[in-house]
Parts: structure tokens; sequence; C-alpha cells
């Protein structure tokens, strides 16, 4: 090996790492969302279900030191009799992931049943089960939502709240309901604990939605946005079928929650690497060359690998146009939204109190927010 050969391949391997660095400090936000799913939280529910692509928005707004933040959700139930009692009837739905249509589509297969809430327990679970970034530039944040006594069950809710805070993980407590009863049955504390927020929300509210000139050809290119995803892998149709449903079911909501989930998919935050080849092949986790002909759509089976390539960057280029022009539309729309405020007071619902208490715990970890 000629010394040419051998200061290429040291290169190389430099800017390998460098990459492998870079990646290893993106910021990143992790979000684990408790929900009461006990009898009296159809209201809740409802609101997580319609305002979950709001949140995400917000979200999506994250920077550190100049790089944009990767989201990760995770979401829990509790309080429903569905659950065994011996789990404490708390259930992990979806660990932490940015798999942003699963969360959907979990939040809209829950069902309310029973009644005993028990916060700590389900406190206890999501500190201890799920991954949680180990670095603290990162802003790791719990939502517990509900209306009952933050003492019920046998996991002592100062432990759990205590170990949270002790692990640099942030606790909001929402109470749905009045609050002063909420103070009184320990949400106001539970949340002091870990360094959190004690909000109250009234879960028995219909998300606002405020029309806008560009709602309609905001959805119209959310559509055309599918169109340029490329689904690889033995499931393939059924993660295509899957972000069709979301958009379905963001749409029977209200408008204004399939219009916010436009914004979304228009969004860094929006990826699908696990099933769309655009992003596999950005992500690096997919080499075109190497997949397997039956992983491959029917479309791109007969193509030779620099066919494959031109088309993956061919929809990329679509997809990137019908992304930058959402998010042109929704420059004015938020526009419009924001002076229409002006002669509307905000809605107490899950969605806009947590918004609020994001931004502002970010911001104190150093994030900034491009609004």
């Amino acid at each position: 090996m000629n010394v040419k050969s051998v200061f290429s391949i040291m290169f190389l391997s430099v800017l390998l790492f460098v990459n492998t660095a870079l990646k290893s400090q993106e910021s990143k936000i992790q979000v684990a969302l408790l929900l009461d799913t006990s009898n009296s939280m159809d209201g809740l529910i409802d609101q997580a279900k319609t305002e979950l692509w709001s949140v995400v928005n917000e979200l999506s707004k994250a920077q550190q030191q100049n790089q944009a933040a990767t989201l990760e959700i995770a979401l829990y139930e509790y309080g429903n009799d569905n659950i065994e009692v011996a789990d404490g009837y708390v259930k992990r739905v979806v660990n932490f992931t940015s798999d942003l249509d699963l969360i959907s589509e979990k939040l809209f297969a829950l069902t309310t049943n029973g009644g005993y809430e028990y916060c700590g327990h389900v406190i206890q679970n999501a500190t201890k089960d799920l991954q949680w970034s180990k670095s603290d530039k990162d802003l790791k944040i719990i939502f517990i939502a509900g209306n009952e006594e933050f003492t019920q069950g046998n996991v002592d809710y100062k432990m759990s709240c205590k170990d949270a805070e002790t692990n640099n993980i942030i606790i909001n407590s929402i109470f749905c309901g009045d609050k002063e009863e909420g103070i009184r049955y320990f949400w106001k504390d539970g949340a002091e604990l870990a360094k959190g927020t004690y909000l109250t929300i009234d879960q028995s509210k219909t998300s606002a939605y405020i029309e806008t000139p560009y709602d309609d050809e905001m959805l119209r290119l959310s559509t055309e946005l599918n169109k340029t995803y490329v689904a690889y892998g033995a499931d393939a149709e059924e993660y295509s079928v899957r972000q069709e449903t979301q958009d379905l079911n963001a749409a029977g909501s209200n408008r204004g929650a399939a219009v916010s989930r436009a914004v979304s998919k228009s969004s860094h935050v929006y990826k699908n690497s696990g099933w769309d080849l655009i992003d596999a092949v950005d992500d690096k986790i997919v080499d075109i060359d190497k997949l397997e002909k039956q992983n491959l759509p029917e479309e791109m089976k007969s193509m030779t690998n620099e066919e494959k390539l031109k088309y993956i960057e061919t929809k990329k280029a679509e997809r990137i146009l019908i992304q930058k022009k959402i998010a042109e539309n929704n420059k004015k729309r938020e526009a419009y939204i924001a002076a229409k405020r002006i002669e509307n007071a905000e809605d107490d619902t899950l969605g806009n109190a947590m918004k609020l208490l994001v931004r502002e715990q970010a911001e104190k970890k150093g994030f900034l927010f491009l609004d």
C-alpha cells in the first residue's frame, strides 16, 4: 500500500470519527406522557389525540448550539381496570420512540375503564423502565395527568418523585379539575418534588380550532407528501397504511389537528427510517446496494443500483419541496392565528399546558426556539 493510500484511509477514518462524535452530541428532548385512563378521563384522552401534533410542532422548534434537537416520546396509561392489579393498573404503551405515527396510533387505541389511579406507581415505572438519556444537557420530562388523589397505591409518590429528580427528570403534574382540589390531592407537591410545575386543565373542553385561509392547501400538501414515501421491508404496506390512517385520525379529531399534523410531517422530527427508504438512506440505516430485492417496493425491484439511487433522490427532492411549501404556508397561518387569539382567550387544555411548560423548561436547559 503506498503512502497516498494510507493517508486517504486515515483521512476517511478521521471524518467518520468526527461524524460519529457530532451525532453523539445531538441534543435530545425526551417526553414521557402518563395518562389516566379511568372512567372519567375520556375528555383528557380526546385532548391528547387532538393536540399531539401541536405539541410536536412546538418541540420541533427547539435547538441547542445551532443544532436541531431530536425528539423521543413515550406513553403510559394508568388507572384502568383492564390492566392487572398486580401491575398497579399501570401499562407502558410505547417505549421512547421517534416514530410519531406509532404514538398517534396508540393514543387513538386508548379506552377508559375503572378506577384506581396509582400516580406513585406509574411515575416509578416511567423513571426506572425507560431508557432516559444520561446527558445533563438533554431535557427529560414526565407529564402526568389525572383527577384523583396523588397518594393512591402502595408506591409512595414522594419516593418516586424524588427518584425522578435524582435522575434529572422533571415532573409536571396536570390536574383535571379545580386548582385548590388538586393541591389538596397533592398534585402540586408531586411536581415540586421533581422541580416541575403544577397546572390544572378542564378535560371536558374541546380543543379550539381557528380556521385560516391556508388550511385547505396545507391539507392537500400533506396528502401529496405521503406520495414521496418509499416503503421497504416485509411490513412496507402496513406502515404506509398507518401513515394514512393517522392522517384520518387527526382529521377526525378536528380540522386543526389535521393541519398541525401536516406541519409535523414537514419538520425534521417526523422521521421514519424504520420503513421509509429516503429516511433510512439519509440516516445510513440501509445500504441500498445491499438491500435484498424482496424488501424493495415493486417499482424498484427491476432497477439497477444507479436507478435506485436516482429514484430515491428524485423522491427526496419532491419531499423537500412539499415540506418547504407547508412551512411557508404555516408561517402565514401562525400569523393569522396569533391575530385571532387577541380576540379569544387561550383554552386551558392538555396541549396548551404542555406547550407552555416544555418551552419554559427547555429554555432553562439552554435550548432556543426558532419561531
